[in-house]
């Protein structure tokens, strides 16, 4: 794989000063994209804000991209939202993709004030009210966390024109990386419940009709509930379910080290005994992993009865049951162990095991000179037949977005990947050296998320916006999509 294709990625008049080692260190403004079986279909600057988690529904005869954002920095002020020509908080992009190449951006709905994870609206999930078991079947809603003091629903049946239906949860700590199922309306909220010990857990709620919440219970690992003693054990940074039919949760613990893969009956969670005692935190367990204490758990994405080549004429074990374990880099220019991408197999659920790992190559692209976060820190996380369980997108920060092969969780295999191009609106990076900041500019492509059509949605944390991308080369065949 050319690392460095010339003639299609870098214009002549940049490649004498900014291609190969020069560029791979420092982006510039008007230089190309760096791609590799992947090419850019479409962008919107989301109003320079700082992007965290793209979801894309496909509404009627439309496709939305909901994106939730971060809050806003000290050194920047909250961006002006040309729709309403106002200043307004980091809240909520609301983009029609229905034409990837010329996405519409149709409305901003302010988040919480305040920096960083403080503010903002950065988790965003979205379900039919069709589809939801007690819910309003005109209604499209919208779960969405606000700042780290509670969650929000509001009805985007008109994407342009949102209606705020219902809110929950008050003085919480901090919220995150939530999941809905759409055909149960259980939510899994990540949340830091006041009189817990950590700033993470989760609150299950029934948002079957969200107009009317109700909460089922509180959870998360002993020792974290309130009037529990001794060491605090890390905190949550976001749970997936497989629903009724799989009966788990794959809840992920520890963000950047000290990971926890933590394997939970859904039904009993659910079902079982809600007041928080040790032994009723213990009831759903079925399992955990712990990580090393370099690693930990961002993205935890099941990927059950995977067919695996390599075993297809032994006696046992052709199809296994895979989860593969994003962590997240949280810290500039290499200055804490990298984080990766693991697989690990659960097939026997009381003994899961890693059994590969995946990390974009660091000197293909001299990233750790580059500026801001280099390492993984999220995956696409939607099920849809085009790629589960045969490739995976992983969101790389400063390496931008990487295209792997998954066939073989045995043996992952990066097969493209493309780093957008940095903008006037790129947000700079800095690191302090010798009592001073040091402050590079370079792409901090934070999360990623594909659609039923094959398009992968980028966003960016350093404010250069929305890249939507199709697959080209050899990579298309690995998802079985048509030659190009």
């Amino acid at each position: 794989m050319n690392r460095y294709v010339k003639s299609a990625t870098c214009p002549l008049i940049f490649f004498i000063a900014f291609c190969g080692s020069a560029y791979a260190q420092s982006q510039v403004i008007g230089a190309a994209a760096e791609a590799s079986n992947m090419k850019l279909v479409g962008t919107n600057d989301l109003q320079a804000r700082s992007a965290y988690q793209p979801t894309i529904h496909h509404q009627g005869d439309r496709w939305i991209a909901y994106i939730g954002h971060h809050g806003g920095t000290d050194a920047i002020p909250d961006p002006l939202n040309p729709l309403t020509g106002k200043a307004e908080a980091n809240g909520t992009s609301i983009v029609d993709v229905t034409d990837p190449a010329h996405p519409k951006y149709l409305h901003h709905i302010p988040g919480q004030e305040g920096k960083y994870e403080s503010g903002g609206a950065q988790m965003v999930r979205v379900c039919d009210g069709k589809g939801l078991p007690k819910a309003d079947p005109s209604a499209v809603y919208m779960l969405r966390a606000v700042g780290g003091e509670g969650h929000e629903i509001w009805n985007v049946a008109d994407p342009a024109n949102p209606v705020l239906v219902a809110h929950i949860g008050e003085g919480l700590k901090d919220t995150h990386k939530n999941w809905w199922e759409c055909d149960t309306g259980i939510a899994y909220l990540v949340s830091g419940a006041p009189d817990w010990r950590t700033r993470r857990m989760t609150q299950v709620y029934d948002l079957s009709d969200p107009a009317h919440p109700v909460k089922i219970r509180d959870f998360g690992l002993p020792g974290q509930e309130p009037g529990s003693t001794g060491a605090v054990p890390t905190e949550l940074h976001g749970p997936i379910s497989t629903g009724p039919a799989g009966n788990r949760v794959y809840f992920g613990y520890g963000t950047d080290k000290g990971g926890i893969l933590q394997i939970v009956d859904r039904d009993k969670l659910i079902n079982g005994p809600k007041e928080p005692t040790p032994d009723n935190l213990r009831f759903p367990e079925i399992a955990r992993l712990a990580m090393s204490a370099f690693n930990g758990a961002h993205t935890t994405f099941p990927m059950p009865q995977m067919p695996i080549a390599e075993f297809a004429h032994d006696k046992d074990g052709k199809m296994r049951d895979i989860v593969m374990i994003v962590d997240e880099a949280i810290v500039n220019e290499c200055a804490e162990p990298r984080q990766m991408v693991w697989f690990a197999d659960v097939t026997v659920e009381g003994r899961p095991m890693m059994i590969s790992s995946y990390t974009a190559s660091e000197a293909s692209g001299s990233f750790c000179e580059r500026g801001g976060r280099f390492g993984a820190h999220s995956s696409n996380e939607s099920m849809a037949g085009v790629y589960y369980k045969k490739m995976a997108f992983i969101a790389f920060f400063n390496a931008g977005v990487r295209a792997l092969d998954i066939r073989d969780p045995y043996h992952p295999r990066e097969v493209g990947y493309f780093i957008p191009s940095i903008t006037d609106k790129t947000d700079k990076r800095c690191v302090p050296v010798e009592g001073k900041e040091r402050c590079k500019v370079a792409i901090q492509t934070n999360n990623v998320e594909t659609d039923d059509r094959g398009y992968i949605y980028i966003v960016d944390r350093a404010n250069t916006g929305l890249h939507i991308l199709e697959l080209t080369g050899d990579a298309r065949a690995v998802a079985g999509l048509p030659a190009e």
